[in-house]
């Protein structure tokens, strides 16, 4: 992946159940009566991969992912694994089913990204898609903002999370005329979240990972940045009387399948 972070499996997997339900609830909705190559691009720590094999016993089953880090944990799935750099990654034969589970909103250029990626299909073959939409809320917009302020802007200047994504329509103008079928639809999860800062902790497994790498061997930096960031994530997620935290959680999925 370009620019790919450095991923930490046991921090990412910390909050694992809520990562992977929407996963789950998008291979659910996969159509396919009976693909026999899938792909789960962007793979991570695996842990979408047996769901995959579960809801297409007859397919094989393989993980694609940049993080040598986090392939080592997939591999302790027992699935067939290859490390690529998702940007410009393509199969060595076209696949029935292209599977991404929040890793294709790191990329750039979706305009491109997405037509090439129907292009991997073989006929009657679907691409799922899911990605956060988190651009505009707390979580992810109060990174940027302090990462421009304190001792650690200079470190961090240029430093950014994942790019915003498009709304809906977007995704509809660029995959309609290209489409034979195709389901656009968000869900926003609801997080209960508990233990100290769990928001800054969530975010520590996976949009907060760039600044954290721009600020490795400057411990007093980093820090500080995240006793700033913590901070803030208790005020816009405070807790409520019982503790828990909740972390709305908006999420794009599509499923498209190209036209023949």
């Amino acid at each position: 992946m370009s620019g790919n972070p450095g991923w930490d499996p046991n921090q990412y997997l910390r909050f694992g159940e809520e990562r992977l339900r929407p996963a789950l609830d998008l291979i659910a909705r996969i159509p396919h009566p009976g693909p026999r190559r899938v792909v789960d691009l962007g793979c991570g720590a695996g842990n979408a991969l047996p769901a995959l094999a579960a809801r297409f016993p007859g397919a094989t089953v393989r993980g694609v992912d940049g993080s040598a880090e986090m392939l080592a944990r997939a591999a302790a799935t027992g699935f067939a694994t290859e490390r690529a750099d998702i940007a410009d990654w393509a199969p060595a034969e076209p696949v029935d089913v292209l599977f991404s589970n929040a890793a294709l909103h790191w990329l750039p250029d979706h305009a491109a990204l997405f037509p090439r990626l129907l292009g991997c299909l073989a006929p009657g073959g679907w691409l799922a898609v899911q990605m956060p939409a988190m651009h505009a809320a707390p979580v992810r917009a109060v990174q940027d903002r302090l990462a421009q302020e304190g001792p650690w802007a200079a470190r961090l200047a240029g430093i950014r999370s994942a790019p915003p994504i498009l709304d809906p329509g977007g995704y509809y103008d660029l995959l309609a005329p290209r489409c034979a079928a195709l389901d656009l639809w968000v869900t926003e999860y609801l997080h209960v979240l508990r233990g100290p800062d769990p928001v800054a902790q969530w975010a520590m497994g996976s949009s907060l990972r760039p600044y954290l790498d721009a600020l490795e061997g400057e411990p007093g930096l980093r820090e500080g940045f995240l006793a700033a960031y913590a901070a803030a994530m208790r005020e816009a997620y405070p807790p409520r009387a019982d503790g828990a935290v909740l972390l709305p959680f908006r999420r794009q999925f599509i499923l498209a399948q190209p036209r023949a």
